[in-house]
């Protein structure tokens, strides 16, 4: 069975207030291209369908249009949502949307009721998790602690008892998770909880192929579990991502082969940096000229007119940045790159131990990350509730 694995979608997004919508349309004519071409068996959607829970209709328009298409060049569609999609309403009509071939799992309840589809070797079984918030659904799987290893493997306990009543049936499972070992970039949203983002692969032990959303780089954690990554790039972290899709081969015995199959490219990405005189003289940028630009000023004093300059260079400059050169241990180094890298956590036990001296010991940590993660639960539950 022919499997095309793609996440991440992201319908109505922008790149720094640059419209994807042409872009994200081209996407998915592609994708019905691929389903033509490589004799597509299944179509997998591993989460974040839309940008945001409650997307601009221009959005909606485009995910409705791909749903017909797909259903017309019938070819079934396994769908989850992300921690980005609203589940309901993507959810809304799933029952009723599966008569023509679209199967959308949005519900954490329905995670062990798999959508059975049959080649010339038998049944193959697939199983959608949708992003499972730890502090939403921790009740639902029971368990012992609200973080995403627990409550996935919790999910993944009762997928692997509904797969023990189906001898000789393989298997697929859809997910939208951090997996460790997996390569993040600036565009996904944090999904820290307690601390901790990452799952272990392990986690997913027992099926035949796991096809995972969230990250944006399309990577194998292992030969069985990969990530597709996004179609575009979202943030000028990606500027070096390769955007494919990965068109697998489920053999008869659950063998794996898989390749990338590219994704189309609106405008390449690039970024650049030094003062601001060198980047408009240098020969070497040349090649920028039509790419999607990120410009990094490191002039000791903020330059007068320099977007307007550059722009005169590069017609297409999103994003300026300002990084000063600065002696190391400069106290004027900017706030942002203090910052870089630190997780919500390291900052607010900084901030206490620059305002009295001394860090927070364990018990107040405790109170300080607890809070933290309760805020994240309720946006949560808002997002759920909107």
């Amino acid at each position: 069975m022919r499997l095309l694995h793609t996440s991440d979608w992201h319908l109505g997004r922008s790149l720094h207030r640059e419209s994807l919508l042409e872009a994200q349309a081209a996407y998915l004519d592609r994708l019905l291209d691929v389903v033509r071409e490589h004799a597509v068996d299944v179509v997998l959607v591993a989460g974040d369908v839309y940008d945001r829970a409650v997307p601009p209709l221009a959005a909606v328009d485009l995910f409705d249009r791909a749903l017909h298409r797909l259903a017309d060049a019938g070819v079934p569609t396994v769908m989850i949502s992300g921690n980005h999609d609203s589940a309901r309403r993507l959810g809304v009509g799933a029952r009723l949307i599966e008569r023509a071939g679209i199967h959308l799992r949005t519900d954490p309840s329905g995670c062990a009721e798999p959508v059975l589809l049959s080649d010339d070797h038998g049944e193959v079984a697939f199983y959608g998790l949708p992003y499972l918030e730890p502090a939403l659904v921790r009740e639902e799987f029971d368990a012992d602690r609200a973080g995403h290893e627990p409550v996935l493997a919790a999910a993944m306990d009762r997928v692997r008892a509904d797969l023990a009543g189906r001898p000789g049936t393989r298997s697929v499972v859809l997910a939208h998770a951090f997996v460790a070992g997996g390569e993040p970039s600036d565009s996904e949203r944090d999904i820290t909880v307690g601390g901790v983002a990452a799952v272990p692969a392990g986690v997913f032990d027992g099926v035949d192929y796991v096809a995972l959303g969230h990250l944006h780089g399309s990577q194998r954690i292992t030969e069985r579990v990969r990530y597709s990554g996004s179609p575009l790039a979202y943030s000028f972290s990606e500027a070096d991502h390769r955007k494919t899709m990965w068109l697998v081969d489920l053999g008869p015995g659950a063998e794996i082969t898989a390749e990338r199959v590219d994704c189309p490219v609106p405008r390449p990405l690039a970024r650049i940096s030094g003062r601001l005189d060198e980047v408009l003289a240098d020969p070497a940028h040349a090649r920028h000229a039509a790419a999607w630009l990120e410009v990094t000023l490191t002039d000791p004093q903020r330059p007068e007119d320099a977007m307007a300059r550059l722009t005169e260079r590069f017609p297409h400059v999103l994003s300026l940045l300002f990084a000063p050169e600065r002696p190391d241990g400069d106290p004027r180094a900017s706030y942002a790159q203090r910052l870089r890298g630190r997780g919500d956590h390291e900052i607010a036990d900084d901030f206490v131990a620059h305002v009295r001296g001394a860090g927070p010991d364990p018990a107040e940590r405790a109170v300080l990350h607890a809070a933290f993660d309760d805020v994240r639960a309720d946006d949560a539950r808002h997002e759920v509730a909107r």
